[in-house]
């Protein structure tokens, strides 16, 4: 009205026209709101509520549509949104007309400094009290040289390192709080406005109290809840207030440019929170590892290369008049033809690559290298432990790890024994059922596992018959034949067969383990990760392990020999290995099972969920970008459920038994791991920075289970390597025949080939395994295996030669473990899991935190002493004074 009136005198005294005044008011107008509309709109690719002021920690999205049970969720709604406000949240609503495809709403949630000092204490979250004044570790004289792989200061150390006291609302002045608004960091609100998420109810459905923001996920109430990332990752945000972690994160992190760079940790931790931050301390500390072990392997490689011409046994059977000469026996029954050993020629020269002395060498060296990395990694995870605050957590954990849906669920009560506290329990009777069903269905996917593993080796035997021939006939592939043998053809494509087949298993079976673990009800979240985590690795270690296991083995133990060969279900003959030896074989089943999971691997993690995002916001591009609001933008990113870092870990384990279990097979296997592991880390970090949503912060004092896992492996990989060594490939044969059979001084090892062949005459074979055509009307063939020939007494049986090889492989794998282990236990027996300096340091800020806490409640008493001056203060003021007395004396 006073604007209208002081118009209205305006145009009086200036005389102008109606239709000039209507002008000249839409023109006032527009210029008084329209700043006002910018403003509004500018502030919605922002992190706070519309007054620029509260931050918003939690973001609830739905889709408002009217469906049948429209009117159900929206009470559900309602309700929780309800008790959200009553536990002290504060809500501001988006409507959907507001959002970018008009169907969307969202509901942003902010916690207040009373909200967040209450759940502080109950989460005894950890906050600084003092600076620490500790001095820093002596710096290492090869820092100048490491200064290119540096990041710079402020990005590895974003904040002063400080002594901590769990919070407690009646100590508040103890407490460095120089800003309310950015004492607790936004993974730390975000932690408690998810712990409270989790446990608000919703109401009663069939007698039942329900609550938790999970279930009303899973029921379709709300579409997606999580917190905000602070800002674009490819520029900073406007705001000045905002941290712009996510872009650091992005530019000195998770770009493929900077893989030569140390990762930010400290940084990685304070925006994603302890556990994603212990994950990449391991992955990075495992990649540094495998850099040792991969230069090893690659000399161990190259000396296989480069005396490859002087491979005895690879000469002879190239040689025309040697391996020209020897006529093996058919591959296959009947239609399978008499062949030559010099057919070979290539692959076992090439078989050399990998079965050489420097086999034993390299298998021993990683039986030690993985000591040596666990140990050191304990060390590591030590000093983590005290640089992020994680000294104490194993009580948290008990305390604070109970999960919803078991409360939820479990509706019998006992009292806690500790606490003397009434809290839900789940009945001996139905643990038990539960884990009966439990373990069947394991073990019948497991079951499935080997007979799918049974139906490749069937496929073999089935092929191997038809690329024989094929190979035999077809004049189109004899170039090649020399290199692709029918055992080599036969193995690729088994392998390809095989991994296909993982694949599909593993799609399958993630989902049936995570049925069966929500099914068994695990009392707190670390329960529910350790029994997840076993179920998966287990089947994972049969799936991806079995076939090399075979390989390694079986394949080619059990043959028999011309005239009595062993078959598969009375039907297929049980394959032989090459002449030159199975390990070849089982080099390429390594390779393309562990080469073909991690490129699999790498497109699921990277290039799925980037055409995912780019799909959800093919619409969003049209539009400016003040526009498209924060909440909008990462609702449109892929999810990164509590089972993220499940994944990340099981793949680099599954990766871990490759390099350590079959090693002795692939010296190259390290190297193509190191090579993975540097793009892991930056795809893990890109998607995590700019594919995902900003997971809700978690603690995590180690990597929990898997370092069980990895210490079973480890052992495991002895005895596996051992057993690979003695029985897979020809070492010991070898060694065996250049100590007691050998005849020629100048040469040792020639004659080695004739010497491992024995001889069957044709005439012998029955009519199902004799060949249909012998055009050169041979009388005698040669086969792989230590027996007597046709005129000797014990005709066809195992020679003396066979068993003395046989005591040398069991001999050698008895000395092999127990010299391995004992340097295995030895090399950890002298190496301390907690470093000296962070064992002190522990100590140090023990004594200065209770110091500090002391001083204050002393401080605190002679207040109260002098102003009440009663007896129990005087005695609450004596015992004060006495701990501090004793604080000092330790």
């Amino acid at each position: 009205m006073l604007i209208e009136a002081i118009l209205g005198n305006f145009f009086v005294l200036c005389y102008i026209s109606e239709q000039q005044r209507y002008l000249f008011g839409f023109f006032l107008i527009v210029c008084l709101y329209l700043p006002q509309i910018d403003k509004r709109h500018q502030s919605k690719d922002s992190i706070f509520f519309r007054d620029g002021v509260r931050r918003i920690d939690f973001v609830l999205a739905y889709v408002d549509d009217l469906n049948k049970e429209w009117e159900k969720k929206l009470e559900r709604r309602k309700e929780f949104e309800r008790n959200l406000e009553n536990a002290g949240l504060k809500l501001e609503r988006e409507d959907k007309k507001e959002s970018e495809d008009g169907k969307i709403c969202f509901v942003k949630i902010h916690a207040t400094w009373d909200v967040l000092i209450t759940y502080a204490e109950v989460l005894n979250i950890k906050v600084p009290i003092k600076e620490n004044d500790i001095p820093s570790t002596v710096e290492n004289p090869l820092d100048c040289m490491l200064a290119p792989l540096r990041l710079p200061e402020k990005v590895m150390h974003p904040e002063p390192d400080y002594f901590t006291a769990p919070f407690s609302r009646d100590k508040q002045e103890l407490y460095l709080i120089n800003d309310e608004s950015t004492f607790f960091s936004p993974s730390m609100r975000n932690r408690i406005v998810n712990y409270i998420l989790t446990r608000c109810p919703y109401g009663t459905e069939e007698g039942k109290k329900k609550f938790g923001i999970k279930r009303l996920l899973n029921n379709g109430t709300y579409s997606a809840a999580y917190p905000l990332h602070d800002c674009q990752y490819w520029k900073k945000a406007n705001d000045p207030n905002c941290e712009n972690e996510r872009y650091t994160l992005y530019m000195e992190w998770a770009r493929f440019l900077r893989f030569y760079k140390e990762q930010p940790l400290d940084l990685i931790r304070k925006y994603y929170g302890e556990k994603i931050g212990i994950y990449f301390a391991w992955l990075g500390f495992y990649t540094e590892m495998l850099f040792l072990a991969a230069v090893v392997g690659l000399i161990c490689f190259l000396y296989g290369l480069f005396t490859m011409d002087e491979n005895m046994s690879s000469k002879e059977i190239c040689d025309p008049a040697i391996g020209g000469e020897i006529i093996m026996c058919p591959l296959c029954d009947r239609d399978c033809e008499y062949w030559r050993l010099n057919t070979t020629c290539e692959s076992s020269q090439y078989s050399h690559l990998f079965d050489n002395v420097a086999t034993l060498f390299f298998a021993i060296f990683m039986g030690i290298w993985v000591t040596l990395f666990l140990e050191f990694w304990k060390r590591r995870q030590a000093r983590l432990k005290y640089e992020w605050d994680l000294v104490d957590f194993e009580e948290e954990q008990q305390q604070l790890q109970l999960r919803p849906e078991y409360e939820a669920k479990c509706t019998h009560k006992k009292k806690n024994p500790v606490t003397q506290e009434m809290e839900p329990y789940l009945p001996i009777t139905s643990q038990a059922v539960r884990f009966c069903i439990s373990g069947t269905t394991v073990l019948f996917w497991v079951s499935l596992i080997i007979a799918s593993m049974i139906a490749v080796i069937v496929y073999r035997l089935a092929v191997y018959a038809a690329f024989a021939s094929l190979m035999e006939n077809t004049q189109t592939l004899q170039p090649i034949s020399g290199l692709l043998t029918p055992q080599l053809a036969t193995s690729v494509t088994a392998s390809c067969l095989n991994f296909v087949i993982i694949m599909i298993l593993n799609f399958l079976y993630e989902r049936i383990a995570i049925w069966i673990t929500d099914m068994e009800i695990p009392r707190t979240h670390m329960e529910y990760e350790n029994r997840l985590t076993m179920k998966m690795f287990l089947f994972q270690f049969v799936n991806y392990y079995s076939s090399c296991f075979y390989v390694a083995f079986f394949k080619g133990k059990f043959v028999g020999y011309p005239g009595a060969y062993t078959y598969m279900f009375n039907r297929w003959r049980n394959e032989e290995c090459d002449p030159a030896g199975c390990l070849i074989e089982l080099t390429t089943q390594l390779t393309i099972v562990m080469a073909g999971k991690q490129i699999w691997g790498n497109i699921q993690e990277a290039i799925v969920p980037w055409i995912c995002n780019w799909w959800g916001r093919r619409k969003a591009r049209n539009n400016p970008e003040n526009l498209y609001s924060r909440w909008e933008q990462d609702h449109d990113l892929q999810t990164f459920g509590a089972l993220g870092l499940f994944y990340e870990y099981l793949e680099m384990v599954i990766q871990f038994g490759f390099i350590t279990l079959f090693v002795a097979s692939f010296p190259l296997a390290p190297l193509l791991a190191l090579m993975n592991n540097i793009l892991e880390i930056r795809v893990d970090s890109w998607k995590l920075t700019t594919q995902y949503r900003r997971p809700v912060a978690a603690k995590a004092h180690s990597i929990g289970v898997w370092q069980e896992i990895l210490n079973g492996m480890a052992i495991l990989s002895v005895v596996t390597n051992a057993f690979i060594v003695a029985f897979t490939s020809d070492m010991i044969p070898r060694l065996v025949y250049y100590y007691t059979a050998s005849e020629n001084e100048d040469s040792p090892m020639s004659g080695y080939i004739n010497n491992s062949l024995s001889v069957f005459q044709i005439s012998d074979f029955p009519d199902r395994n004799k060949p249909k055509l012998n055009p050169e009307n041979f009388v005698i063939c040669r086969y792989r295996d230590y027996r007597y020939p046709p005129d000797h007494e014990k005709k066809y049986l195992h020679s003396m030669q066979f068993w003395h090889i046989l005591a040398a492989k069991l001999a050698f794998i008895i000395i092999m473990e127990h010299v391995v282990f004992i340097v295995k236990f030895f090399v950890a027996w002298m190496i301390p899991d907690v470093p000296a300096d962070v064992k002190a340091k522990i100590k140090r800020e023990k004594y200065l935190t209770q110091k500090i806490l002391y001083e204050y409640e002393f401080e605190k008493l002679k207040e109260r002493l002098c102003q009440g001056g009663k007896q129990t203060t005087e005695e609450e003021f004596i015992t004060t004074e006495g701990r501090m007395e004793l604080s000092r004396a330790m």
